[in-house]
C-alpha cells in the first residue's frame, strides 16, 4: 500500500507528527545554546506514545527511559549513548469475529541514540531492537500472529528543548514480529510519535 492508498487519518497524522516536529525548530537555538553541565538528556524519561498501523490498528502507550550512564562511544563526529526503553501498549483493532478487539504489550528495548556534534546537538538519531509479550494473541480481519511472545525492532529520529533540553519530541517506525519462531508471522509496521520528559 502506497502512501497515497492510505486513509487520509493516517496521511493527517503524518502531517501532523512532522509539523509538531517543525513547530520545535524555533526551540533549537537555544537548546544548542545549554551547556552540557546544564543537559537533563542522560536523565530518565516518562513519556507517552501514540502508534499507528495499516488496517485501523493503533496503540496508546506508556514508558520509561533508563540510561545507561556509564557507557559511551563516539561515531561519525557523534556521540552515541544507550538506554532501556520499558513500557506497556494497549493495542485496539478490528478483530476477527469471537476474538478480543485489543491487547495489552509488555515491552523491554535496548536502544542506541546517535546525537551529532559531539553530542551537543538536540537533535538524535536511534534504534533498538526489544521483546514483548502480549496479553493475548493479535488476530484481525486481516492478519493473525501465532504468537503472544514478539520482537520490536524501531528506527527514528528526534530533538530536545526547553529548559535543560528536557522535553523531547520523536517520530519511529517500528516493526513487531516473531522473527519466524512460528507460522504465521505477519508481522505489524507502526508509525509512531512520542513526547517525553526527562526528570
Amino acid at each position: 500500500m502506497t502512501l497515497a492508498s492510505r486513509p487520509s487519518g493516517f496521511r493527517s497524522f503524518l502531517a501532523r507528527a512532522v509539523a509538531l516536529l517543525a513547530l520545535a525548530s524555533p526551540l533549537l537555538p537555544a537548546a544548542h545554546a545549554q551547556g552540557m553541565s546544564a543537559d537533563a538528556t542522560q536523565s530518565p524519561s516518562l513519556y507517552v506514545q501514540g502508534s499507528w498501523a495499516e488496517k485501523s490498528t493503533d496503540a496508546a502507550t506508556l514508558g520509561l527511559t533508563l540510561p545507561w550512564n556509564s557507557w559511551r562511544t563516539e561515531l561519525w563526529g557523534g556521540e552515541v549513548r544507550g538506554h532501556w526503553d520499558v513500557y506497556v501498549s494497549r493495542w485496539s483493532f478490528d478483530a476477527a469475529a469471537g476474538q478480543p478487539s485489543h491487547t495489552t504489550v509488555l515491552g523491554v528495548t535496548p536502544t542506541l541514540r546517535l546525537r551529532p556534534d559531539q553530542g551537543r546537538s538536540p537533535w538524535f538519531f536511534e534504534g533498538g531492537i526489544g521483546a514483548t509479550v502480549a496479553s493475548d494473541r493479535y488476530i484481525t480481519v486481516n492478519k493473525e500472529f501465532s504468537t503472544r511472545f514478539n520482537f520490536a525492532s524501531h528506527l527514528g529520529f528526534g530533538v530536545n528543548f526547553g529548559e535543560q533540553r528536557r522535553h523531547e519530541l520523536s517520530l519511529r517506525v517500528q516493526h513487531v514480529s516473531n522473527a519466524g519462531i512460528k507460522s504465521p508471522n505477519p508481522g505489524e509496521n507502526f508509525v509512531q510519535l512520542r513526547y517525553g520528559y526527562h526528570f
